[in-house]
């Protein structure tokens, strides 16, 4: 259900199928009901994009509806506007004030594919390291607070630095830093390293399978030490690299540094030297194998949010998709142009056809 969220004005779709398809032209409000859906999570969506942003053209507030049956049962989450602060930005759950959005996240998990993400193994470590936060949040909701609480006493020691602040004060930043930066760290191994030997036991509905690894010194201690002793270890370094950090403006080195390396793991060849539809098919089959692991760790599936991926793919690579997100326990929500893409979905996903903030039923994908 949607109130004056970005292009719809209101809009409310009960779907029940197991996929969902929305098509319609460039600019009708795809990708902002699946930015929608990516909201009824913690975090800001797939766009990252600021409260003030979300409101209709024209209008101070916004709200976004969604009426779940899962392993907790039925239940309804919303979120959208403060009443009394349009810039803030709150969250309910059946009805009643959410205490955090951990408290959602217990229940709800969102995962997607976007055409910006294309880039994702040509644009910064940043980006992939973005990625991949989001892929441990879904299986590890405290992994939020941990990056949080590091990159907060990182701005903050970056400050002390610049302003040449007490020595006593830098300690208990790096403290702070070391023992976040190394949680965070760990948590990301952990996923990696279960997601690598999930791919590792087959390809994913025809789909080429990822070696995935991770590029981080922090990361790289933890294989072979204990936690306290690589946070000692990353509490010295942060004091010794004080005088490089305050010419740098930054902390040159520590998890924040850290890189998420993927390679085709038929050709043995790394992701941003494959071509542009190996790539879109390398990040699908991991992000599906991530939706199977949600499901057995958590005993729910997330949503995934599929925003114009089958356009990149040949017709029996777009069947095998099809037929992998048959067989996972999750609601998918599949974006596109051209409805004849998804003809063979008929009987299986229910469409609908949007124009320009509108929404109704596609006749050719019926309710199943």
């Amino acid at each position: 259900m949607l109130t004056d969220f970005r292009s719809y004005e209101a809009a409310e779709l009960s779907t029940p199928a197991p996929m969902v398809v929305l098509t319609g032209p460039n600019g009708a409000g795809k990708t902002n009901l699946l930015e929608a859906l990516s909201l009824l999570g913690p975090g800001r969506g797939l766009r990252n994009a600021k409260v003030a942003e979300l409101a209709r053209t024209g209008t101070p507030r916004w709200a976004v509806a969604g009426r779940f049956t899962g392993a907790w049962g039925d239940f309804e989450i919303g979120t959208g506007t403060a009443p009394d602060a349009p810039e803030r930005r709150v969250f309910r759950l059946d009805g009643a004030p959410a205490r955090s959005q951990a408290e959602l996240s217990e229940r709800v998990a969102a995962v997607w594919l976007t055409p910006q993400m294309d880039r994702l193994f040509q644009e910064a470590a940043s980006g992939r390291r973005r990625f991949l936060d989001r892929l441990v949040y879904a299986l590890d909701p405290a992994h939020a607070r941990e990056v949080a609480a590091y990159e907060n006493a990182m701005a903050q020691r970056n400050r002390l630095l610049a302003e040449g602040g007490a020595p006593d004060w830098l300690t208990a930043l790096e403290d702070a830093m070391a023992r976040h930066g190394v949680a965070a760290a760990a948590a990301r191994r952990a996923l990696v390293s279960r997601l690598d030997a999930t791919l590792a036991a087959g390809a994913l509905g025809g789909f080429p399978s990822a070696t995935l690894a991770l590029s981080c010194a922090t990361t790289q201690a933890l294989a072979d030490r204990p936690a306290l002793e690589v946070e000692d270890s990353l509490r010295r370094a942060l004091r010794d690299a004080r005088p490089r950090d305050r010419g740098a403006g930054a902390a040159v080195e520590g998890p924040h540094r850290a890189d998420l390396r993927l390679e085709h793991r038929e050709k043995g060849v790394p992701a941003a030297l494959c071509s542009t539809g190996e790539q879109k098919a390398l990040l699908v089959s991991t992000v599906l194998a991530h939706a199977g692991l949600i499901a057995d760790a958590r005993g729910f599936a997330p949503l995934l949010l599929l925003d114009e991926v089958a356009a990149h793919f040949d017709n029996a690579r777009r069947d095998a998709l099809f037929q992998a997100l048959s067989t996972l326990p999750a609601q998918a929500w599949l974006t596109g142009t051209e409805a004849e893409l998804f003809a063979g979905l008929k009987g299986t996903a229910q469409g609908f056809l949007a124009s320009h903030g509108g929404l109704r039923e596609n006749p050719e994908l019926p309710l199943p």
